[in-house]
């Protein structure tokens, strides 16, 4: 029997962590112990409740106006303790985040292994994202599992050096896709509830999915996005729907800009259940989101993303999606082509989802045995 201590703090986290913590669950030879730290508290419990998963441990690290040092400062000073007590054999974190940085700085204090899932992915630039490049390599450095989710994620970490096992699993996010998919596809009366929560809907019209949050697009990048909307808003073709992050810098420049459009439909951000409908209703997904890079080819979706660089050059290299930056120039042309070219659009559509196919967790649960050479 060994212990496996999980912890994330934010939905994308839970999200991605969730099938991990389910197949880890299935194993009575591993204890699991989940701890939430809820960097974003709301969004992070309706993805809990999604997947009924409930933390034994939660830090609630997050305070009003609080700035990234706070929010390392308190992860640190409040998962150090928990370490300490439980001590397990690993401590597996995901992704970019603060938490998932300041969780592993303190498990490396004590000596205790960390698990990186989604390990190795790369921009090369610290500003872009930011600051989630710093924390994604920082994390990669101390780790002694890395799970990659793509061949070009893990041939990056091996350049690099790093210290710990690298293996190629392919991405959580697809099998937390899968298991949405098909609780949707087969439980009708679930499918009827989740179109009760959102807006009503044109069927006649394209949807376009708007998401968009990331800090680097703050100076200008979202008002961006948003006079692109305004222009693609006026073709009587097409409807879009955006659930705006609840970030006031987000909320302030959206509701300015694009909240008066009749087309335009802002609504609170959805728990996961409900945006994977949403998603699979749309037509075209525009947006800033890594996750979204990932899920959306599984469901034929074309993606415009809203960055300069990404640190998922897979779906690029693969046509499932197309750096359009946060200029309404590049986004209305990028659209307005997916939205006027049949061929354009089937070119995007047809291609396989580089990320995965919907069984990762079993992988990466498969070698936290081996490695520590659990007897199933």
């Amino acid at each position: 029997m060994i212990r496996v201590l999980v912890v994330f703090g934010t939905r994308p986290e839970a999200i991605k962590m969730a099938p991990i913590v389910l197949e880890l669950r299935s194993r009575p030879s591993i204890e699991t112990i989940v701890c939430v730290t809820a960097q974003h508290r709301q969004m992070l419990d309706d993805a809990l409740e999604v997947f009924g998963i409930n933390p034994q441990i939660d830090l609630d690290v997050m305070r009003p106006a609080q700035t990234l040092s706070n929010t390392t400062a308190a992860v640190l000073e409040r998962f150090t303790p928990v370490l300490a007590e439980l001590m397990p054999a690993i401590v597996l974190v995901q992704g970019d985040t603060t938490t998932s940085f300041a969780a592993s700085l303190a498990s490396f204090y004590l000596g205790i292994p960390i698990g990186h899932v989604e390990a190795g992915l790369r921009t090369g630039n610290l500003a872009a994202p930011w600051p989630e490049e710093f924390n994604r390599r920082s994390v990669d450095l101390v780790a002694s599992l890395l799970w990659a989710p793509t061949q070009a994620a893990g041939d990056a970490l091996e350049r690099e050096g790093v210290d710990g096992d690298v293996l190629v699993t392919g991405n959580t996010v697809i099998d937390a896709l899968r298991l949405i998919t098909d609780r949707i596809k087969t439980d009708p009366s679930l499918n009827t509830r989740l179109s009760q929560r959102l807006p009503k809907l044109d069927p006649s019209k394209r949807l376009l999915l708007v998401t968009g949050h990331r800090r680097e697009s703050f100076n200008g990048g979202i008002s961006g996005v948003c006079r692109a909307l305004n222009r693609l808003a006026s073709r009587p073709d097409v409807e879009i729907v955006w659930p705006v992050h609840p970030n006031p810098r987000v909320i302030s420049t959206v509701k300015r800009e694009v909240g008066s459009l009749a087309n335009v439909h802002l609504i609170s951000p959805l728990d996961y259940l409900a945006f994977v409908p949403l998603m699979m209703r749309s037509y075209i997904v525009i947006t800033d989101s890594g996750g979204i890079q990932e899920e959306a080819p599984s469901l034929s979706k074309p993606v415009l993303v809203t960055r300069d660089e990404t640190e998922r050059p897979e779906a690029i290299m693969a046509g499932t999606a197309r750096l359009v930056g946060t200029t309404a120039d590049s986004i209305h042309a990028a659209a307005s082509e997916l939205l006027d070219n049949p061929l354009a659009y089937a070119e995007m559509t047809g291609r396989p989802n580089p990320f995965g196919d919907g069984y990762t967790a079993r992988r990466i649960v498969d070698s936290i045995v081996a490695h520590f050479n659990v007897r199933v």
